[in-house]
């Protein structure tokens, strides 16, 4: 196994610190309902619409790092590694939703702002941000191990943003009496959340529409086995992402004749997995290639 594959020691990692930054999001979440009912704040309401949605994302995230521990099977070749994808992309869209939601609302209260409790939306502000701030320090280490992790950590850090926010609305509402604070700071927590989650979004469409994996260019690629010994040509070049760590290419790839006659074939089958897993940014471990004589080549139907 590669030093890239998300291994089943990190998957396990992953779930103790799921496990950890959901207990501490429930505890925020009921806090934050309680201090939107005391302090009739939207801003507050919709922090806490943020941190339900962030955790029934890492519900679903959990149950995505425990399937991932399952072992592979010849009906499930890849075990669950795509079970991580499917999650944070659920995850962006229960977030989509939430912002969209905010949206909608804060314009309403900036029209008809209503009275807030300033004392009690700070209160519970400071609350959520605390509690952020603890989620965010368990997710920070393995943020980059997963989609599911960075999923669940974007979604934090946008909690931590929002109660931050949340808590200078509350100053100036205290201040000032400037009650419409509250609404733009619920259309400030609607911004946070939507660009991000778009953003997630696409990544993990893309994995899921197999597209080629971001930061490996395939052209390069083809261009480079072009460039080894005894190689004629490349065709049906494909390469995709499986899961974190799991990048994937296939390719058949026509050689001079005598190459498949005189045994010279295994050391290029051997060059061309080193090349493809050491001279690019992505290293690809994963590769299969099809080795076949330009009459062959000739006969498939199919070309890509």
């Amino acid at each position: 196994m590669s030093g890239h594959d998300h291994s089943h020691a990190d998957a396990t990692q992953d779930r103790s610190r799921l496990i950890a930054a959901l207990a501490v999001t429930v505890l925020i979440l009921i806090a934050e309902i309680i201090g939107a009912a005391l302090s009739g704040s939207l801003a507050l309401l919709a922090d806490a619409g943020h941190m339900f949605t962030d955790a029934s994302g890492l519900v679903i995230a959990l149950i995505a790092a425990s399937l991932a521990l399952r072992p592979r099977t010849p009906e499930r070749t890849w075990g669950f590694k795509r079970a991580e994808v499917l999650a944070a992309a659920l995850q962006a869209g229960l977030l989509l939703v939430v912002g969209g939601f905010v949206l909608v609302e804060g314009i309403r209260r900036l029209v008809e702002p209503p009275e807030v409790g300033s004392s009690a939306m700070l209160l519970f502000g400071i609350i959520g941000l605390a509690g952020n701030a603890v989620a965010l320090m368990v997710l920070a280490s393995g943020r980059h191990s997963s989609f599911n992790l960075r999923a669940a950590f974007l979604e934090v850090l946008n909690d931590a943003l929002g109660s931050a926010a949340v808590i200078i609305a509350a100053i100036v509402i205290s201040l000032t009496g400037w009650t419409r604070a509250d609404a733009l700071v619920s259309l400030l927590i609607g911004v946070l959340i939507i660009p991000r989650t778009l953003r997630l979004l696409k990544e993990t469409t893309e994995v899921l529409l197999a597209a080629t994996p971001k930061g490996l260019d395939l052209r390069a690629v083809r261009d480079h086995i072009l460039a080894l010994p005894h190689v004629v040509d490349v065709h049906d070049l494909h390469a995709t992402l499986i899961g974190t760590g799991t990048p994937v290419i296939t390719g058949h790839v026509t050689l001079k004749d005598e190459c498949l006659t005189n045994g010279h074939s295994q050391q290029i089958l051997a060059d061309l997995q080193k090349c493809v897993a050491e001279h690019f940014d992505v290293p690809v471990e994963h590769s299969t290639f099809q080795l076949e004589t330009a009459a062959h080549r000739d006969q498939e139907h199919l070309h890509h």
